[in-house]
């Protein structure tokens, strides 16, 4: 055989190692789908909330408006280390069909409440069911490490795009149905959901071991600097996209004229063409296998384009390639990150560990929306992009000197 056929052969078996065999691909986007339909239904709530609460007994507090916003993400952020030992012990699908459970439940009873505390006990409950480390965890039992990032690509785009039409298809639903009807369409999802987690996606245990997470696995996860790296850059992400989603709609609307019902008309397009950025840097990362530089190349980016928009916040198209950069660099991290945490953790230790890393996701979520808020409120409008810039700063120095060793 001549050495030409050898390199080929090479390639070709370096090629299909790079892709995604036929049930990782089939398990992928089922999960994908699993992970975006719930999320639809929690983004649902979020766009007209704090306007249709003001209808209600108790809406006109809001104080109690926001805890009813914020208490899932509260909630959620309690359950997810429980929930995700609870997945290295007992399994995945079980975990997730439970948490599936209660989230429907929480749904029902906001459903049916009648006053403001009503929808406040209907949200905890749904912040109870905190499955998003047991979904993660699945996705990396169905992937081998060298394409797992391409997998978690998958869930974060279908993240993307849920919010983008949660934003066309929110208030179509609340002008047919009302806030009650809402509730209703987001428990009619997460049973869509369940359907899904108990029939859809098969068991995966790549390692042949059996899972089973103690102490000594606690440890490992609590005692580990990578993970923890890694835990303070989701915190530091989603923190900052929650100021973002603070500050730019009244920038828009100021500057733009684009009203609440006419944001998807940015942010669409602008999710779209930084899925094709995220997809180019996936297939990247994965065939040169350089995790930690392009994790150092996105945070930067994300870094400068939240800088940039202090200058480009005037200007249309300036502010469109900036949110461009912007969510090129938020979707690669949202697709990198959890598959790093996977590849750290051992398989014994990866429920718990994704378990850590939502809760710290959890926790950026209501630090951005609070701080930002309130920065916005004392420094003015762009107070929200001071606090990220810092951040960001922060997360970027501290990735100079990371490594990560993969199990």
């Amino acid at each position: 055989m001549s050495s030409a056929d050898v390199n080929a052969g090479g390639s070709r078996q370096k090629k299909q190692r790079l892709s995604l065999s036929p049930i990782e691909r089939k398990a992928s986007i089922r999960l994908a789908l699993l992970f975006a339909t719930r999320m639809f239904g929690l983004f649902l709530l979020t766009p007209v909330f704090a306007v249709l609460a003001q209808s209600i007994p108790g809406g006109d507090n809001s104080l109690r408006v926001g805890v009813a916003l914020g208490a899932y993400g509260l909630t959620q952020a309690i359950m997810q280390i429980p929930l995700g030992m609870a997945a290295d012990r007992f399994g995945r699908r079980p975990v997730v069909v439970a948490g599936l459970v209660v989230f429907i439940i929480g749904g029902v009873v906001a459903a049916l409440a009648q006053t403001i505390d009503g929808i406040i006990v209907g949200r905890i409950l749904q912040g109870l069911g905190a499955v998003s480390a047991a979904i993660t965890a699945w996705v990396a039992d169905a992937t081998r490490p060298e394409v797992r990032t391409r997998a978690m690509a998958m869930i974060g785009m279908s993240i993307g795009l849920s919010f983008a039409l949660s934003l066309v298809i929110s208030p179509v639903i609340v002008g047919q149905f009302g806030l009650s009807g809402l509730f209703w369409v987001i428990s009619l999802l997460g049973f869509l959901c369940l359907l899904l987690a108990v029939w859809g996606v098969p068991d995966f245990d790549p390692s042949g071991q059996a899972m089973g997470a103690d102490r000594s696995a606690f440890r490992a996860v609590m005692g580990n600097a990578g993970l923890w790296h890694l835990n303070g850059g989701v915190f530091v992400l989603h923190a900052v996209l929650m100021t973002f989603f603070v500050s730019m709609p009244p920038i828009l609307a100021r500057e733009m004229g684009v009203s609440a019902d006419q944001l998807w008309k940015v942010y669409l397009p602008v999710m779209l063409c930084s899925f094709v950025v995220m997809f180019g840097w996936v297939f990247y990362i994965e065939s040169r296998r350089q995790h930690t530089r392009m994790l150092r190349w996105a945070v930067a980016l994300l870094g400068l384009s939240t800088l940039a928009f202090f200058a480009a916040q005037h200007h249309f198209w300036w502010l469109a390639v900036v949110l461009w950069l912007f969510f090129s660099a938020f979707n690669t991290l949202e697709a990198l990150q959890p598959s790093l945490v996977s590849r750290v953790a051992s398989v014994q230790e990866r429920g718990l560990a994704l378990g850590v890393y939502n809760t710290a996701q959890s926790l950026g979520v209501f630090f951005g929306a609070a701080v930002g808020g309130a920065m916005i409120r004392w420094v003015g409008p762009l107070g929200g992009f001071y606090i990220s810039v810092v951040l960001v700063a922060l997360w970027w120095l501290s990735t100079r000197r990371l490594t990560l060793k993969f199990s």
